[in-house]
């Protein structure tokens, strides 16, 4: 059996390819969530990784769900209700748990459809870029359903609360123009550019002192529901340990001798 995310280092960059293209790449089997999780922590006990790109194989990037599996009431969608509460607890949301904890920036390259589950993972990414063929939906409400991956919670902080809400109460699909007019993504381009689009903005971010990018994530993370006072009293704490890197010290003097820098993590 073929592996379930495909995982491909290039230097400091990983690309990691959910590897189910007969199925438009669902994620709610045992073994890409397995997968996925594994992924996230081999990078976070790391620092040879800088940035990672997330991407679908074949035409799609995710279908979400396996509607097979939920109409057969096999895997997560199976037992009586209480099991099924267990299901989803230790296994789906098993991703967004590891995604937004991942030390290392995210970029999903939505290559195609990215669908209720699927259109979530691109959301659990930091940044993302889409080719002008796909399109995203959250649209558990077309299977009633509700997102039970997060969704309820990264939709609203991507695109605010009134175009989330009429994404997840209509379940209607949004091209990739719309979400680009409205902040889903950051750019749109060619199916055939759009792995080198997301290479060249992973290699922006890899280029930088990997500590600091990691320590600045880590605050963008936080910002999310800390007030602005305990904001500055974490970052506070932590810019002392860039300041004490040899990486800060060869950014300055790189700063100062009009160089490029180079980086090593120290």
């Amino acid at each position: 059996m073929d592996d379930p995310v495909l995982v491909q280092r290039d230097s400091v960059i990983e690309t990691w390819t959910i590897n189910l293209p007969e199925e438009r790449n669902p994620i709610s089997g045992e073994d890409v969530i397995d997968a996925l999780v594994a992924c996230v922590a081999a990078v976070n006990a790391s620092h040879e990784t800088r940035a990672v790109i997330v991407t679908g194989a074949g035409s799609a990037f995710s279908a979400g769900g396996n509607v097979k599996d939920m109409a057969e009431g096999r895997g997560l969608f199976g037992g009586k209700p209480h099991q099924q509460r267990e299901g989803y607890r230790k296994g789906i949301q098993r991703i967004p748990r590891a995604m937004y904890n991942c030390d290392v920036p995210l970029i999903a390259a939505v290559n195609g459809p990215a669908v209720g589950a699927g259109c979530d993972l691109a959301l659990m990414c930091d940044m993302r870029i889409a080719s002008d063929t796909a399109f995203f939906a959250e649209s558990f409400v077309k299977l009633g359903i509700i997102p039970g991956d997060g969704g309820a919670w990264l939709l609203p902080r991507a695109i605010g609360a009134a175009r989330a809400a009429e994404m997840t109460l209509t379940g209607d699909r949004v091209d990739a123009a719309t979400a680009l007019e409205w902040g889903l993504v950051s750019r749109v381009v060619a199916p055939e550019q759009l792995l080198d689009e997301a290479r060249g903005l992973a290699e922006r971010v890899a280029v930088n002192p990997p500590n600091s990018v990691r320590m600045a994530k880590k605050l963008l993370r936080e910002s999310q529901h800390l007030s602005l006072d305990s904001l500055l009293e974490l970052s506070a704490a932590m810019q002392p340990l860039s300041h004490h890197t040899a990486d800060h010290r060869e950014a300055v003097s790189a700063f100062l001798e009009k160089r490029p820098g180079s980086f090593t993590g120290e």
